[in-house]
């Protein structure tokens, strides 16, 4: 299966240029499946929840999510991608799944991040695992990293790749999500965005880029820099998210003691 993960720059609240310099950045690139990052058309800080909410657009029917449609049509694959979600007075930080023939699902982050909680609602369903062609992929958002039962809850919920939207700021993620792979045999494909913004005084984010794909084995497929705006094809053999064994005698879900711990 081809793999995308596409890392922009977005300039926070220019929504259709973002969209366009998406649409610009994808031009003759083909993958079965691109993941972009956590709020990749609108920017990441927001003032408050008054000001997400007048970024937000109902999923089915929304700008952005009509946009990655007509992307996944023209380029005949899946998309997963982040946006400001809003359903009658609740605003999410969401990600969107569309394929060539529409919308087949939305996750809302469940592990709000500092500022992120005066802002947006925490989701409340459990990450999902859709069935994108055979393909079982499980969505998680930016902080979500940081809680290990939630790339687990999608493994034994059967997912072979994680796709992991991401606005990252701290520094330990793309090397814990070797680990989140290694826990689990899968595959991760963490999308992140670059560049800074400092829309609160004294308070300037630095996005660190280095969006990744990384394997079963813990091995980083693709990393990209810290300041670029890059996209990244990787070729990757599902099978060995498939086999859940280290060798003969251990099979990493069979071995869990649940009868000592959760």
């Amino acid at each position: 299966m081809k793999v995308a993960i596409v890392q922009n720059r977005p300039e926070f609240g220019n929504v259709q240029d973002n969209l366009n310099r998406i649409e610009e950045m994808l031009a003759g690139k083909a993958a079965e499946l691109f993941v972009l990052p956590e709020l990749f058309a609108t920017g990441y800080r927001f003032k408050n929840m008054d000001e997400a909410h007048r970024f937000a657009e109902p999923v089915s029917g929304g700008k952005t999510t009509h946009f990655l449609i007509s992307l996944a049509k023209k380029n005949k694959a899946h998309f997963i991608a982040g946006l400001v979600e809003i359903e009658g007075d609740q605003v999410y930080n969401s990600s969107v799944i569309v394929g060539p023939k529409g919308l087949i699902g939305r996750y809302r982050k469940i592990h709000l991040f500092d500022t992120e909680k005066s802002c947006f609602h925490a989701g409340k369903d459990v990450p999902p695992v859709f069935d994108l062609d055979g393909v079982k992929v499980g969505v998680m958002i930016c902080f979500d990293w940081r809680f290990p039962e939630t790339a687990r809850s999608l493994a034994l919920k059967g997912a072979e790749i994680i796709a992991h939207p991401s606005n990252l700021v701290l520094p330990h993620c793309p090397q814990a999500m070797i680990t989140r792979c290694l826990e689990n045999r899968i595959f991760a494909i963490t999308a992140d965005r670059v560049g800074e913004e400092e829309r609160i005084p004294g308070e300037k984010l630095n996005f660190i880029g280095q969006s990744q794909v990384v394997d079963p084995d813990g091995n980083i497929l693709v990393r990209a820099s810290e300041k670029e705006e890059e996209v990244h094809i990787v070729d990757i053999d599902l099978k060995k998210a498939r086999d859940k064994y280290l060798n003969s005698q251990n099979e990493i879900f069979k071995d869990r003691r649940t009868d000592l711990y959760l």
